[in-house]
């Protein structure tokens, strides 16, 4: 398994201003390399202090990939539903040469109400634009002179620049939260998967889903899974808990506040059940996202049996992306949790300085 860091801006200039979120978390990056991290992730959220000072993932990972020569660049997840393939398969194109061929790109459907709102795009549309999204970027940045003439993009005889450095084109990744069709789509399509357990879903029959869609449709390999957790690690198991509480029962509110919508009558046929997934989010804190596998917070020995336990629970993942400075964790505290992780915790799991 191996380990990364990604950044889920869950603040907004009441917390901490742009410029001082921006300098901490390029400051994580600096430490990436020296400690063995595998890459960086970042998020497309608009609008509200829930992800919204990351609008384009792009831009933050071309900063990163200057500071990191050797992670891979993730995006966690840009959301077709709100942008244009020809753009974006350019920006794809250009981050992708940037760091050398370094980029992977994690597609989503987003889930956010208010964004659906604000851009003017029906919640109903999100399954058909994502996918729909999602092959025609696929189709620039594989082929050239394409034509494509989609229900909601039309493409014709359309060569996007630059080229990918990768060839044929960059891995991709489906994010998926806990719905079977999902994880099945991304397996079908032979793409990896990446996933929140926040609220303890069957992870193992998640993803035995997605493999067995993949090995159906004939695609080589396994495919690879990517889960996201909190992680605050700590020489004190009760001071890590102590730190790290307030900051990860603040994230879990934001989530609960910008998906609100949801819990007001909001209702869509692409969304089933999503009143249900944000009314379970509110009985959400720390220690139950701990017992749960989903955060990682407290010595490195305990978070080593916690690492152990959902590996075993999950049947196996070959990606932990992990969240080291939500909310408003103090930057010394969060660069402190990361250096110990890479020198007490990766080397268990042959990753990190010590290995």
């Amino acid at each position: 398994m191996e380990f990364g860091i990604q950044f889920f801006p869950d603040v907004g200039p009441q917390h901490k201003a742009a410029e001082q979120y921006f300098e901490e978390a390029l400051a994580l990056v600096d430490l990436v390399d020296p400690l063995g991290y595998s890459h960086v992730r970042i998020v497309e959220h608009h609008f509200h202090y829930y992800g919204g000072y990351s609008p384009n993932p792009i831009v933050f990972l071309a900063a990163a990939a200057a500071r990191s020569k050797k992670a891979r660049m993730i995006t966690g997840a840009v959301l077709p539903a709100f942008n244009n393939p020809l753009k974006l398969a350019g920006e794809i194109g250009m981050l992708d040469g940037i760091s050398g061929g370094r980029l992977d790109v994690g597609f989503a459907r987003a889930f956010l109400p208010h964004e659906f709102r604000r851009f003017g795009v029906s919640p109903d549309e999100s399954v058909g634009r994502f996918r729909e999204g999602l092959e025609q970027v696929r189709r620039l940045l594989e082929e050239e002179n394409v034509t494509d003439l989609g229900q909601f993009h039309q493409i014709t005889e359309t060569t996007t620049y630059p080229r990918p450095t990768q060839q044929p084109r960059p891995p991709f990744y489906v994010a998926a939260l806990a719905t079977p069709s999902s994880f099945e789509f991304a397996g079908t399509a032979g793409h990896n998967v990446m996933c929140v357990p926040m609220l303890g879903a069957a992870m193992e029959q998640l993803i035995s889903i997605y493999r067995e869609a993949r090995a159906k449709a004939g695609h080589p390999g396994k495919g690879e899974v990517m889960l996201a957790h909190h992680m605050f690690c700590h020489p004190d198991g009760k001071k890590a808990v102590e730190i790290a509480r307030p900051q990860l029962d603040a994230y879990l509110k934001s989530l609960v506040d910008g998906a609100s919508d949801w819990l007001g009558g909001m209702s869509s046929s692409d969304y089933p059940g999503y009143d249900k997934i944000i009314t379970a989010m509110q009985k959400e804190n720390t220690d139950t996202q701990i017992a749960k596998g989903a955060a990682w917070i407290g010595t490195p020995a305990e978070i080593i049996d916690n690492i152990n336990m959902y590996q075993e629970e999950t049947g196996g993942f070959e990606h932990a992306t992990m969240q080291v400075n939500f909310h408003n964790l103090d930057y010394t505290e969060a660069e402190r949790s990361m250096r110990m992780f890479a020198e007490e915790v990766m080397p268990v799991f042959g990753q990190g300085v010590n290995t």
